[in-house]
This record gives structure tokens, C-alpha cells and sequence, in this order.
């Protein structure tokens, strides 16, 4: 008996060994600590499925940028000499012989990993532009990834975002586009003008063509709703949009699923007032089947205000 009782001591100190070596040794081990907001937690078996990556993965840069210290950096790095910025007191560019692309109001129309890419590998997105070109067909733009930290280049792309028209990096306006979570979406709300002016790709077939509306501007208006864990596009949902303008009663905006050339989302013809001041977005549960622990993930209906602001004309 008394054998059986040490042996009982033996297996039990060994396995609390083992648990301790697990923990030491970086092992999965429970943890009822909550995850910081916008981050997702996964195995190594997840990362292996997925061939290295989790499902629906997308780079994203960190925020937290100064646009105060990035618009030095704008000018420590003599941007300004191809880089017009209205109304930033830089310099007018060309003086070198050398011009590149405009980015007055751009910060609105592109997301900040498109200018941090810009940036450090000007080569992966060539654009096509007088002068912007070289005789060996590459662009003009110096790289800059042995010249900036990480810190710099965040500033440098805040300042770039900053440049949306409307002194600050968060105000929206025809042409604009903007991005914000709620519940188990991200959702993007882009707007196209007749001139093909907004979103992420400049036209968009029919919807390019027409004609401003008097007191008005008219356009394709999208929005684009995706998982927020897995980035994956959320189909067969209710989505429509409130248009809310200085001295107008509210007008919804019914929209319906689209696929083209800015891939899948919800979108509608529309003209958007001169005034607009907000556009609230609501999405209805989905209609689709949802299988095991995310039955219910879709089944809450989602509102969500963007601050459109867009100026009188």
C-alpha cells in the first residue's frame, strides 16, 4: 500500500512538472484575458491550414501616426518638390523638372497601406501619368525604405491621409471613403460622383456617365461588408443607407448586391444632396444558413453612422 501511495506522489509531481515545463517552453495554455480590441486569436494548427497565414489575413499598418510630425517629414524628405498639397505652404512642384501625383484631398480616396506601400516600394503600382514614367519604364519615385523608421512612416502616412479636403482625417464628402467596425463587420462606404471621382478605382462602367443633378451630386453609392475576423464578404443581407442633409427630411436608400470591377458589395445609384451631413447605414440579419457556433454571429441587426459633411456648393 504504502508503494502505491509513493508512486501516486510520483505521478502526480510529474505531471505538474509537465505543466510547468509546457508553460515555460511557450505552450498553449488557457488564458481568460480578453484580446485587445481588433486583434484575433488563433493556433499554430489554424496558422498551418490556412498555408501560414489565418483565413481572410490582410496586412494592416498600425495606427497611432502623428500627421503633425509626418507633415515634417514631408519636408524633410522634399516631397513637395513633385508632391502638390493645396494649401499646406509647401513650395509649388517642378522646380527639379520632376512631377509626380497630386495629393490634395487624396487621403480620403485611398487606405493608408495603399500610401505606405507608395512609399517604400514605388515599383509595385506603377501609375500612369505625364512625366510620372521613366525611359526604363519604372516610376519616377524614389524608394524610401532605407530612409524612414517605422515611426516616420506612420507620421508621413497620416499626414498623406489627413489631405482629405476637409482639414482633418475623418471627414467625408462626395468622393470620399470611409471605414468603420460594428459588431461582426467591417464595413467600407464608398461613393462614386458621375465623374467617376471616389472609391478605390477611378470609374465604374454606366455609372461614370451621367450628368450632376442640380442641387446635388450624383453617383454609384457602395458599400462593402466583410467579417471582421476573417475579412470574408457577408452576403444576403438587408442594407440600406439613410441620407441625412441640412434642411431635407431623411431619404433611404434601399441597396442590393453587386458584383464588378470593385468586387462584391451593396450599391445603388444615387444622388447625395449638397448638404449631406450623415449617412446611417443599417444592416439586417442575414438570410443566409449558418452553420455551428456562428449561428447567431449574423443574426443582430447593425446601425452605424458616417459623418459625410460634404460642403455646399
Amino acid at each position: 500500500m504504502r508503494r502505491m501511495i509513493i508512486g501516486a506522489a510520483f505521478v502526480v509531481l510529474g505531471a505538474a512538472a509537465s505543466v510547468a515545463a509546457q508553460h515555460q517552453h511557450g505552450a498553449p495554455a488557457t488564458s481568460a484575458a480578453p484580446s485587445p480590441p481588433g486583434s484575433r486569436r488563433v493556433t499554430m494548427e489554424d496558422l498551418h491550414r490556412g498555408g501560414g497565414v489565418p483565413r481572410g489575413w490582410k496586412f494592416t499598418l498600425p495606427g497611432g501616426g502623428d500627421a503633425a510630425k509626418g507633415r515634417q517629414v514631408f519636408a524633410d524628405l522634399e516631397c513637395f518638390k513633385c508632391h502638390r498639397i493645396e494649401g499646406a505652404g509647401f513650395p509649388e512642384p517642378g522646380s527639379d523638372g520632376k512631377t509626380g501625383p497630386e495629393l490634395s484631398r487624396m487621403g480620403a480616396h485611398h487606405p493608408a497601406e495603399y500610401f505606405a506601400e507608395s512609399i517604400l516600394s514605388p515599383n509595385a503600382v506603377i501609375l500612369d501619368g505625364p512625366g510620372w514614367i521613366g525611359p526604363d519604364g519604372r516610376s519616377i519615385m524614389p524608394s524610401y525604405a532605407d530612409s524612414l523608421s517605422v515611426p516616420q512612416l506612420l507620421d508621413l502616412v497620416a499626414f498623406i491621409k489627413a489631405q482629405d479636403g476637409g482639414g482633418h482625417a475623418h471627414h467625408g464628402g462626395a468622393g470620399a471613403m470611409q471605414e468603420r467596425m460594428v459588431g461582426p463587420y467591417r464595413v467600407r462606404l464608398a461613393f462614386r460622383d458621375a465623374r467617376g471621382h471616389g472609391g478605390e478605382h477611378a470609374g465604374h462602367g454606366a455609372h461614370a456617365h451621367r450628368a450632376p443633378a442640380a442641387g446635388g451630386v450624383a453617383g454609384h453609392l457602395m458599400v462593402f461588408v466583410s467579417d471582421v475576423t476573417t475579412g470574408d464578404p457577408v452576403p444576403y443581407l438587408a442594407v440600406a443607407a439613410g441620407v441625412h442633409a441640412q434642411g431635407m427630411p431623411a431619404r433611404v436608400v434601399k441597396l442590393g448586391p453587386m458584383v464588378g470591377g470593385d468586387g462584391f458589395h451593396y450599391g445603388a445609384d444615387a444622388t447625395l444632396p449638397n448638404r449631406t451631413q450623415r449617412i446611417v447605414l443599417t444592416i439586417g440579419a442575414t438570410t443566409m444558413q449558418v452553420m455551428g457556433a456562428d449561428r447567431t454571429r449574423y443574426a443582430r441587426p447593425q446601425t452605424i453612422a458616417f459623418d459625410w459633411s460634404a460642403p455646399a456648393k
